[in-house]
């Protein structure tokens, strides 16, 4: 069987910036061992399914060694698909995820894609020794949210020179490490780590905002915010805070359509 795939780098409007995600939009659901080989084969830092069903699409996401339960740079890539391939024309485009529930999408006028998903909801950690021997520096606070812990610094600088122990991080407790500081030409910039999931260092990771965004929100008394990731490829994100929910905004272009034999 041929199955059409795109790769999308998300959060950029520079080709090889941002985040590049693996999208297929499917007539039916795969097996989840051969959805998982896919990722694997893609080796990016997920592969989006999508499935249509009534009003809506299903979406799942996978990196190259796990199903993960919510994927912001994927999602607004298989919004990009399928605006720009599968010619969906409403303003808002709705997914169901069997493991995160409703994600909105839309698009306005200028293409810029905003997905709405729900706050993470985070609580003050006490002092990690593991995290920070991983990390390498001691940050200011420390926050764990459902899936990832939110390390507080005080500079841009500091996050640009850090240079974590993959092997360490790999034996935390979590999905993955996010660290952050209020940014020099931004609101706030962050990196992040999840090498649990064989993700390292992830270009730009649109579900962390969903944890960063309520943060800053409330540190810098604002609700809507600007961001970037401070990876090597790099990301700009624009946040909006709106209490339960957070709306984070992107570009996308595309690098490749082709096909793979499943």
């Amino acid at each position: 069987m041929k199955q059409k795939i795109y790769q999308i780098d998300a959060f950029t409007t520079t080709l090889y910036g941002g985040n590049p995600a693996a999208v297929c939009i499917l007539e039916k659901w795969l097996a989840n061992d051969t959805m998982q080989k896919i990722a694997a084969e893609n080796n990016l830092a997920e592969t989006a399914f999508a499935v249509a069903k009534d009003d809506h699409y299903e979406l799942r996401w996978f990196t190259p060694e796990v199903e993960v339960n919510l994927c912001g740079h994927a999602t607004l890539a298989t919004a990009f698909v399928l605006y720009n391939y599968y010619a969906f024309k409403e303003n808002t485009l709705r997914f169901i995820s069997p493991r995160s529930g409703e994600l909105l999408v839309q698009k306005n006028d200028s293409g810029l894609l905003t997905m709405d998903f729900p706050t993470d909801v985070v609580t003050s950690a006490t002092e990690q020794p593991n995290i920070t021997e991983a990390i390498g520096k001691k940050p200011l606070e420390i926050f764990k949210g459902k899936t990832d812990y939110m390390l507080i610094y005080e500079t841009q600088e500091e996050i640009e020179a850090m240079q974590p122990n993959f092997h360490l991080l790999n034996e935390l407790d979590c999905r993955g490490v996010i660290i952050t500081a209020k940014g020099n030409d931004v609101d706030f910039v962050s990196r992040f780590f999840a090498p649990q999931c064989g993700i390292p260092e992830d270009p730009v990771t649109g579900s962390a905002h969903t944890t960063l965004t309520p943060y800053w929100s409330d540190k810098l008394n604002k609700n809507i915010l600007t961001a970037k990731q401070l990876s090597e490829r790099g990301g700009d994100i624009q946040c909006e805070y709106h209490g339960d929910r957070v709306k984070i905004s992107g570009n996308g272009v595309c690098y490749l359509v082709g096909e793979i034999n499943v």
